[in-house]
């Protein structure tokens, strides 16, 4: 792994990061963000767990966890429950 691999995963949006983690993915068109127009609500199914995350860029928030994070790695890691050079390996496979 690079830097320019590290600064791409960095700004990668959070949803994009999802979609390729989930088995199913469905947003909540009832969700009405707080602070930001551009958070979106989403319920996936990843590595056996259901999760709720709020979306903006490359920013997510596990609401049933109360904790978030930024970037593919920061997601990779908190979905799979790995460590960043697990995480790393795991978006380089998946051509990320």
């Amino acid at each position: 792994m690079d830097n320019f691999d590290l600064a791409r995963w960095r700004e990668m949006d959070s949803l994009y990061v999802l979609r390729l983690l989930a088995e199913h993915i469905k947003e909540d068109p009832s969700f009405h963000p707080r602070s930001s127009h551009l958070t979106t609500r989403w319920h996936a199914h990843a590595a056996g767990h259901d999760w709720e995350l709020l979306c903006t860029g490359p920013k997510f928030w596990d609401v049933r966890m109360d904790r978030g994070g930024g970037g593919a790695i920061d997601l990779v890691m908190h979905i799979h429950g790995i460590n960043f050079k697990a995480a790393a390996k795991l978006l380089k496979e998946r051509g990320v």
